[in-house]
């Protein structure tokens, strides 16, 4: 059975740092393309960042450009995603899906349901002073 779990969430003032973990099963990074997405109150989800099948690949949106770090371990069962210089406007609940159709080398931080089939159930970062 796949499954992702995410953990390492919580409340941070502005300018501080996150680790996200993203624990897979039933499947591992060797086979699929991992991606970060965030969803505010009220608004839409959206992608935050990415990493290919064997991590060969990564893409940031430009928001987190320079302050997150998406990254695998070697084993290829957990991504992290490393997160500095917070701002209140990364708030929100995020997520890790799979993308086991990913082409090696490549991943998208577009929210495509067709590809993005398999999610974990979030996990809450809030950035406040």
């Amino acid at each position: 059975q796949l499954q992702l779990v995410e953990s390492g969430g919580g409340l941070v003032p502005p300018g501080g740092s996150l680790r996200l973990s993203c624990v897979i099963s039933g499947f591992t990074l060797r086979s699929s393309a991992i991606g970060w997405f965030r969803q505010a109150p009220g608004k839409e989800r959206e992608g935050v960042s990415c990493i290919s099948r064997y991590g060969s690949s990564t893409n940031y949106a430009d928001s987190v450009k320079g302050r997150f770090t998406i990254s695998g371990d070697n084993a290829k069962t957990t991504v992290y995603l490393q997160m500095n210089s917070l701002k209140p406007e990364d708030t929100g609940v995020y997520y890790c899906a799979a993308d086991l159709i990913s082409s090696p080398g490549a991943c998208t931080i577009v929210n495509d349901k067709g590809r993005y089939r398999y999610w974990g159930q979030g996990t809450q970062v809030t950035v406040s002073s």
